[in-house]
This record gives structure tokens, C-alpha cells and sequence, in this order.
């Protein structure tokens, strides 16, 4: 194709994200564009050389804009190679110029990306060559010129890629927080919502988890009529031999004019807020680039701190974009964010609208409200769907949740029994906790299959530890029933409800228990059997104490008196301290997380160890075992994980497959009259006694279950082992 002018009628075909081929297309009808036509994840169109800068400068939807140069059959490479070639590359790219190939899809002959784009840039260089003696170059970064060929049903189309970097990389985000969402599908959300009409008046815009400010930054953008294009530095045409850099710098003067009578006339404000410091400072950082950080303004804050601004006369557009939990356990936890967001939209924000952008259903059912419309749209590969509310003084509540979680009622007669479960439970273990001296003891663990929580009290503050629901059971039905535990617990264990902690419990792998879950660094003192112990509900998954240890720990501190005690994968050394306050005269405990030897050592000077006499140890437990081989423990707890691959150990520990060898290199180290006590919680577990016929094995798991956790499954398993004598 030869390109004579700037008035020669082109082709044109814009990708976009799926779902907004729509939106695109009228978009490009009010860019001028002609015999517009929609198909998957793109829209082609005609015009002449100005429509297509008027694409890349203008689109907030378009992805690419590709011009056609030649299509034909393609069965094979060598057809490939033929298409190619019916273009004259010479109208396009110098002899010494640079390109690059993208080149997708596939046929019978050609069933890969990367030889398709090889043979593509073969017949593109071997053209030249023959004609001019020299050959272009490879640049993938920044080439002169960038082809692009789509290969489907056997037909292959051959373009120009005239705007070079996909049109979403506007140029003002440098720096973004997680998973953050791309201009051009902020821009869809935003038109969905009908901010375009909106922003043309007196309007405010409040995003409440607004993230790094990218839809707050593309509202502002439409509102001042700013072309886009105009803050990006390059584009795939820049230097095609058929650029004609005058028209493009009347495009952009004309873009210059109307941003600056725009911002002059401007009458929005945007505010968005994110609990994140970090990200909200990067937001603004965003903004300033873009030109439009005096139209927003910012503030660090929760969801359920958020207030309206005063309208006045504008209109009031609320837009969120918040998590939706693609991995295991987020949506349970990520229900109550959005149930949060659901009252604070009913609370503040009446005679508002809102717009709620989510991939997962379940998640806008939990907001408690009704949408009046559903646009589907993709954010990626994933569906996803814009909830479009009018907020009323009183809100209706969708028919299919009229029992929301986030409505005040009195309790349901599940709840109620649940309740009433709570109450004989602690009145059967007043006695028993009064008598061992002990603050901290499971109160629930599962009695009612409706209620799948542990319940565990700690000195005036609770534990709800959530059990991961099965796959096949309603997500928002259990939401509903753990809104039911929180309503209960704190009124019938007589605790405020600021002092009940919810976690989730599921099986936790590598180093998932060492790592930090908050930043409140929040402990606490307990006291057991005498002994003083940290605790901390918030910041880990685990608390600092195994309460199903308990009689595991008494049975220690009973028996520890003169002897030399040794603690594998000690944890926060709490066994230890039990040792120590029974009389042991001397202890070493053992565990890879310096995390974990911070707090047990704090849990030693609590009790007032000596610190010469007890020693604390960061090593892996196994090759901390090989490296020992003197006898020198009268008594070895020893308590492994079910399974960890931590990067500070070498290899995998499977306590399954390695008890034999852990407990065989313990046994070295045990006097002849010693005991070590063998417990783990794998509820699969099964001791290889073939293995270890050498010793004494006695299984004593049954009398290291206190009242609290007799009720409950195989929670842990516990083993006395001794030399044969």
C-alpha cells in the first residue's frame, strides 16, 4: 500500500479489553471514524492518516491501532513468507532501520509465536537486502517500525502498529500499587458509570480503596478533556517513513487547546483514601504526573472511616475497585471489607450513586444492597462485573439476601443454639479453668456443624479461629453464620467486641506460621501453671501458646526438677519455661525462626531464667541433630511441624516420612534414664514402630488432652520414648 497523502482512506483495527468493543466503537464514531464494525476484543474501522492519530492521541479505550496492510492464505511458513512480501517495505522503513515482529495465532504449518515472527521478519529483511543491499535491523525496545500479524483460520493480516506501546501506558503511572488496574479498563469503568455526562457539570468523585489513583487519575483526565496521548513521550509511527509529523503536531496543539479550556472550566473534585500510606503516596505521585493532582485531593484511611463530602448542587459518583480474593481463603476474609463498604455507602452515602467493579459475585451480595445495573467486563482474563447502585435513604436489600449479615436482627434460632451451646461450655469448665490456674483455654472448637469456628480465651480476649469451608458450601450463607458467632461471642464470653480477633484456620505450609499477619506488635501476659507467658492474638497466625499442649507443658514442668531438658523446634520456648519454673538445671531449645527465639527469650526473662543456664539456639532441628552425638538430656521434647520447606532449611521436613530419623537422632542425645516426648499434630500420623524397635514406646496421647479439647478430633498425637534397658 503506497500512502500519498494524509487524506488517503485507510483501514483501521483497535484492540481493546474484552467487553468494552462497544464503548470503543463509539468512541471512534466521535473520533470520526467510519464503516465502524465490532468483533472480539477489538473494532475496525476507516478514515483517513488523521483518524488514526486522532486514535492514538484521543482513545481512553483502545489498546492498539493497527493499520492493514496485506492479508492472504496462510497454511505454512513459506505462505507466510509470500504475504509478507506483498508489501513494499521500502514505503515504510529505512534500509538501516529497526523493527520488531508481535506476531499471534497459529495454523497447521506454523504452530509457533516465535518462528511465525521469524519468518515474518525474514521476508520484511531479505526484501530490502535484495533492493538496496542493506538490511534492517532487530530493536524490540524502541524500533523504527513495529509489524504486526495476526494469523486465524488460516488467513493471516499484515499491519503497522501505529501506536507502539499498547495506548493503556498513558506515561503518568510509574509507580502502582497490587494488582492495579489498567487506564483503559478504569477509563470503561468509569464511562459505564457515567461520569463522562457527570463531569460535564458540577460532580464529585469519591473512591474509597482508590489504590495508586488510577481511576480517580482517568476521571480527572476526562473531566479537563485531556487527550491521554498527550502524556505519553512515543508512539509506533513516530518514525515510520509515512508519518507526517505536521499533521500530528496540529493534533496535538488542538489536544493542547482543549485540555487548557477544560482545566479552566473544570467544576469536579475527586477524593480518594487507602489505609496504605505507602501506595496513597505513590497515588500522588501518579497524579502530579498526569497533570491533575489539584483536582484531587487525599487521605489516609480505613473503608469504615469514610464520610461524603458535601455536594451542594453537584452530583455525588462513588467508584471502587476493591480486592476480590482470588486465593484461597482471601473471599471469606475479604467478605467483611465488603460488608463494611456496603454500610458505609448506606450510612454516608445516601442520595448517592456507586459503582462497585468485582470479579466475584459473592462478594457484591455481601454489600447488602441492590444493583439497578450489571455491565459485564474483563479485567484480563478474569470476568468480572460493574454494580451500579442508586443509594436510597433506606436502601432495599436484594431479594435473594434479605438476611444480610451487615443487618442489625435479632438472633436466628441456629444462632440462639449457638449461644446456648457457648454458655454450657463455659459454665462445665468454671471449675476445671478456676482449679488448674490457667487463663487461656478453647471454649468451642465445632460442636455444631452449622458454626465450623474455634472459640479460645485469652485473659479477657478472644480467638475465632474459622475453619476453611468446603468448596460446595455458600460462601455468603457462611459469612452469615460467622457474623452470628461474632454477634454472640463477645456478649455471652463478656468481652468487648474491639477485643475478639477472627482468623482462618487452614493447613499452613512452609514458613506460612512465621510470618508476620498485621504490624500492631500487640502482647499481652498469660498466665499458666504458674508460669508467665507472651501471647499475641493479632500479628501471626499462630498465638504464641498451643493450648492442646497444655498437659504436655504441666507434665514437663512436673518432672523437670535437676534435669538437663532439651526443646525441638521449640517455637516460643513455652515448654522450656515450664521446665525452668519446674526446677530443670539446665535447658537448650532449638528452632530456625529467629522471629520465634525474640519472643521465647522474652518469655525467659519474664520468668526470670537464668540465661547462662538456658541457652536458645537458631538452627534447623535436623541438621542441628546430625551434628550432635553426645548424651547429655535427661529429657527432649521434641514437637515438628506436619510439613515445612523453609528457605533456611535444606530439603523438606515431611514429620511422616522423617520421625524415624528425628526421633533416632534425638535418642542419641538422651541418657540412658532419660525420656523424650514425641508429639506432632499430623491427625494421619502413625509412629513406624518397626523402625524404632530399639527403644520403649509408650502412647500416651490420651492423657495429654485436657476437658477443653477431649471433645475434639485427633488434635495432636504424643509419645513417650525411652532406652531399652
Amino acid at each position: 500500500m503506497e500512502i500519498n497523502d494524509a487524506n488517503t482512506a485507510l483501514n483501521f483495527f483497535v484492540t481493546c479489553p474484552k467487553g468494552i468493543e462497544q464503548l470503543l466503537a463509539e468512541e471512534l464514531q466521535v473520533l470520526g471514524a467510519e464503516a465502524v464494525r465490532q468483533t472480539v476484543a477489538g473494532v475496525s474501522c476507516q478514515g483517513d492518516l488523521a483518524l488514526g492519530y486522532r486514535i492514538c492521541l484521543w482513545s481512553r479505550l483502545g489498546s492498539r491501532v493497527l493499520m492493514p496492510l496485506a492479508e492472504g492464505a496462510v497454511r505454512d511458513a513459506d505462505q507466510l513468507y509470500a504475504v509478507v512480501q506483498q508489501v513494499d517495505w521500502l514505503d515504510h522503513l529505512r534500509p538501516s532501520g529497526t523493527l520488531t515482529v508481535d506476531f499471534n495465532g497459529r495454523c497447521e504449518g506454523i504452530n509457533n509465536t516465535h518462528f511465525g515472527a521469524l519468518k515474518v521478519k525474514d521476508a520484511i529483511v531479505d526484501q530490502i537486502r535484495d533492493a538496496t543491499g542493506q538490511r534492517p535491523s532487530v530493536d524490540r525496545q524502541a524500533p523504527d517500525l513495529r509489524v504486526n500479524v495476526h494469523l486465524a483460520r488460516e488467513k493471516a493480516v499484515i499491519s503497522l502498529d501505529l501506536s507502539g506501546e499498547s495506548l493503556h501506558r498513558r506515561g503518568y503511572r510509574q509507580e502502582a500499587g497490587e494488582a492495579p488496574l489498567k487506564e483503559s479498563l478504569a477509563a470503561a469503568i468509569l464511562i459505564r458509570a457515567g461520569w463522562v455526562e457527570k463531569s460535564s457539570g458540577q460532580a464529585v468523585l469519591v473512591d474509597p480503596m482508590c489504590g495508586s489513583g488510577t481511576l480517580l487519575i482517568e476521571a480527572a483526565l476526562m473531566a479537563t478533556d485531556t487527550a491521554p496521548g498527550l502524556l505519553r513521550r512515543q508512539f509506533g509511527f513516530a518514525r515510520w517513513l509515512g508519518h507526517r509529523e505536521s499533521l500530528w503536531q496540529a493534533l496535538q496543539a488542538e489536544a493542547v487547546e482543549r485540555k487548557n479550556a477544560g482545566a479552566a472550566n473544570v467544576l469536579v473534585r475527586c477524593h480518594g483514601s487507602d489505609q496504605d500510606p505507602r501506595v496513597l503516596e505513590k497515588a500522588k505521585h501518579n497524579a502530579r504526573r498526569a497533570g491533575v493532582d489539584h483536582l484531587i485531593s487525599w487521605k489516609v484511611q480505613s473503608v469504615e472511616e469514610c464520610q461524603a463530602p458535601e455536594l451542594g448542587e453537584a452530583v455525588g459518583l462513588l467508584i471502587s475497585n476493591p480486592p476480590y480474593g482470588e486465593r484461597l481463603g482471601e473471599v471469606e476474609q475479604l467478605m467483611f471489607l465488603y460488608q463494611q463498604l456496603g454500610r458505609v455507602m448506606k450510612d454516608q452515602f445516601a442520595g448517592w450513586q456507586a459503582g462497585i467493579f468485582t470479579s466475584n459475585p459473592e462478594l457484591g451480595m455481601v454489600l447488602g444492597m441492590k444493583a439497578q445495573k450489571r455491565y459485564q467486563l474483563f479485567n484480563g482474563t478474569l470476568k468480572s462485573q460493574l454494580l451500579m447502585f442508586e443509594i436510597y435513604e433506606n436502601q432495599p436489600v436484594p431479594e435473594e439476601r434479605e438476611n444480610q449479615p451487615d443487618q442489625v436482627q435479632p438472633l436466628s434460632e441456629q444462632a440462639q443454639m449457638f449461644a446456648n451451646r457457648l454458655r454450657k461450655n463455659l459454665k462445665q469448665y468454671s471449675r476445671w479453668v478456676r482449679k488448674e490456674d490457667i487463663d487461656c483455654y478453647r471454649v468451642y472448637d465445632a460442636d455444631m456443624p452449622e458454626y465450623a469456628v474455634a472459640v479460645d480465651y485469652y485473659a479477657g480476649q478472644v480467638v475465632v479461629q474459622e475453619y476453611a469451608p468446603p468448596a460446595n458450601i455458600d460462601k455468603v450463607r457462611a459469612f452469615s453464620r460467622l457474623n452470628d458467632v461474632l454477634q454472640v461471642v463477645p456478649e455471652v464470653l463478656n468481652v468487648p467486641a474491639d477485643q475478639v480477633v477472627l482468623k482462618q484456620r487452614k493447613r499452613q505450609q512452609g514458613t506460612e506460621q512465621y510470618q508476620k499477619q498485621d504490624e500492631t506488635d500487640h502482647f499481652f501476659t498469660v498466665t499458666e501453671h504458674g508460669c508467665q507467658l507472651l501471647v499475641n492474638l493479632h500479628d501471626y497466625l499462630d498465638t504464641g501458646l498451643f493450648l492442646d499442649h497444655r498437659p504436655i507443658r504441666r507434665h514437663i514442668q512436673s518432672v523437670a526438677a535437676g534435669k538437663d531438658v532439651l526443646n525441638l523446634f521449640c517455637y516460643t520456648a513455652s515448654a522450656t519455661v515450664h521446665a525452668i519454673v519446674g526446677g530443670a538445671r539446665s535447658s537448650v531449645s532449638v528452632d530456625m525462626s529467629t522471629t520465634y527465639l525474640a519472643w521465647a527469650k522474652r518469655n525467659f526473662r519474664l520468668n526470670n531464667a537464668d540465661m547462662s543456664q538456658h541457652k536458645l539456639v537458631q538452627a534447623d532441628c535436623m541438621r542441628w541433630l546430625e551434628e550432635q552425638h553426645k548424651p547429655a538430656y535427661d529429657l527432649i521434647f521434641m514437637d515438628p511441624p506436619t510439613f515445612s520447606n523453609s528457605k533456611r532449611m535444606e530439603g523438606v521436613l515431611d514429620v511422616q516420612r522423617d520421625h524415624v530419623v528425628l526421633v533416632k537422632g534425638a535418642m542419641e542425645l538422651l541418657r540412658s534414664d532419660g525420656v523424650l516426648i514425641f508429639s506432632n499434630n499430623y491427625r494421619r500420623f502413625k509412629l513406624d514402630h518397626e523402625a524404632l524397635d530399639a527403644y520403649e514406646i509408650v502412647d500416651i496421647t490420651h492423657k495429654t488432652l485436657d476437658p477443653d479439647f477431649k471433645r475434639s478430633a485427633k488434635i495432636h498425637c504424643c509419645f513417650e520414648i525411652r532406652h531399652k534397658r
